[in-house]
């Protein structure tokens, strides 16, 4: 199991990772092995550590998802960083590519709320009980095939934020069927890739910088033009 998992940064307080999509961020009712299950088990495997690992989620990917993880590796490492999350201390970058041709850059700037039965989050009026702000900024960078390639920044971190930001803009992101798009891709992934990521350091005054290629799946060629 520990082979599987690509390292980015390592150190006694943190874990950062590279997610392959289709893979879960925690043990979900597939049964699958989860990114938390994975870690534990490189941790045992590096430190020749006794008995089960600590291994603490401060940020979750969806399963359709690939890109960069951050996870901590001790309790006060897990509450320092919940805390830069929560914060806006983390500076994340994504890139997708999405159907049609967009062009330019922009904000989207809207509400959202999540319906937890069916796990759909939907566009709703500012004022609408439970709905919470999402401000998304892209830049398209590259065009082929009646495709776009674009760089996300999350201002905000709501659930499912850069999907429905760019189907609200009338392009969804490829593969991704749950807002719109028009078929999904061979690997039922989604075409949405955590990059960078840049998160302070839960007891250094460096802050921990880590990056992840996009999977080398045939959609994401459009990364070669950018």
């Amino acid at each position: 199991m520990s082979a599987s998992l690509e390292v980015l940064h390592a150190c006694n307080h943190v874990l950062c990772v590279a997610k392959p999509a289709r893979v879960p961020t925690v043990p979900d009712d597939s049964g699958d092995p989860s990114m938390l299950d994975l870690a534990k088990a490189w941790i045992k495997a590096d430190r020749a550590k006794a008995g089960e690992a600590y291994v603490g989620v401060v940020h979750r990917l969806d399963r359709p998802v690939s890109g960069v993880l951050c996870l901590a590796r001790t309790s006060k490492a897990a509450a320092r960083l919940t805390a830069a999350f929560h914060d806006r201390l983390a500076e994340k970058r994504y890139v997708a590519v999405v159907e049609g041709s967009l062009r330019g850059e922009g904000e989207v700037d809207h509400w959202l709320l999540k319906k937890g039965s069916k796990n759909v989050v939907r566009v709703v009026r500012e004022g609408t009980e439970r709905a919470r702000r999402a401000q998304t900024r892209y830049r398209a960078t590259a065009h082929a095939g009646g495709r776009t390639l674009v760089e996300l920044e999350p201002r905000t971190g709501r659930p499912h934020q850069l999907r429905v930001a760019m189907a609200s803009l009338g392009h969804p992101i490829v593969g991704d069927l749950k807002y719109g798009a028009a078929a999904p891709l061979p690997d039922r992934s989604v075409a949405l890739h955590a990059r960078r990521l840049v998160v302070p350091h839960p007891t250094r005054d460096a802050p921990i910088d880590v990056t992840a290629r996009p999977p080398g799946t045939a959609v994401w060629e459009l990364t070669r033009l950018a």
